[in-house]
């Protein structure tokens, strides 16, 4: 039996959830995101707290309800509190500049500067033409962005110089060797 899809979530103030059929939305003050459930779990609301509930037993439903409870915690975080992912740009005349609320302009190495565009429900900041924030309400959403800006240019092993997540740390190699 799942552990984690029998634990219960606590709905947040100003957050609404509504159950249609086998889809769940769930509202608060940072946006609106929904799920359509799998037919083996079902979810039931009591007293403020969120329980996932398993209506189809199988071999699988215990991994599904644990799946499921995960995705609906990190809906209720979403759109309450958002997440955010942070970005640094390493090499010399790397930078980047705004563009809107949801866009960035990046100068990496290339021989033009590349327009990055995010998808709706995600904003891109840009802090000090170096760091790069990139928030919304869906974990996923944000996430993907994120390594789609990674992807332009991936930090590289010899001078780690790239565009890398805050933390990230960078295998160096050592590179070539002089005549002994």
């Amino acid at each position: 039996m799942s552990r984690i899809g029998n634990k219960p979530i606590e709905i947040k103030a100003g957050v609404t959830i509504n159950q249609t059929d086998d889809v769940v939305k769930v509202t608060g003050p940072k946006g609106t995101l929904e799920i359509k459930l799998r037919p083996e779990v079902g979810i039931s609301i009591k007293e403020g707290i969120l329980h996932v509930e398993e209506k189809k037993p199988s071999k699988k439903t215990s991994a599904f309800m644990g799946m499921t409870r995960a995705l609906l915690n990190n809906m209720v975080n979403g759109v309450t509190e958002g997440f955010e992912k942070k970005l640094e740009l390493v090499g010399v005349g790397y930078r980047a500049k705004q563009n809107g609320t949801d866009g960035a302009v990046l100068s990496v190495g290339y021989s033009h500067p590349v327009d990055f565009k995010a998808p709706n429900g995600v904003q891109i900041e840009v802090i000090d033409n170096q760091f790069i924030s990139v928030k919304g309400a869906d974990k996923q959403l944000v996430g993907l962005t994120a390594s789609k800006m990674r992807k332009v240019r991936k930090p590289e092993p010899y001078k780690g110089k790239g565009i890398k997540y805050a933390g990230e740390v960078i295998r160096r190699k050592q590179g070539k060797t002089g005549k002994v």
